[in-house]
């Protein structure tokens, strides 16, 4: 796979996840603006995964690892 760089892409996967923040709305109204706002949530959360994905390329076969767990510094104490 020359020429193929797996950081590059997930590189461009943060950046298609920082688009999708900033997008402004079409100006729609009612249930296609509920329908837009869902698309674009699960755009974001779907980049922005893929995005702090560590990566491994072996024998030709790219393995994505996106650890799902919460982060521990993160999450707060009630």
């Amino acid at each position: 796979m020359e020429g193929f760089n797996p950081q590059d892409m997930i590189e461009r996967f943060r950046l298609r996840a920082q688009a999708v923040r900033e997008r402004t709305m079409p100006p729609v109204e009612g249930a296609e603006r509920q329908l837009i706002r869902k698309q674009m949530q699960l755009d974001y959360q779907d980049f922005a995964m893929l995005s702090d994905a560590a990566w491994n390329l072996e024998d030709g076969v790219l393995t994505l690892t996106v650890d799902l767990r919460p982060d521990p510094e993160k999450t707060t104490e009630k």
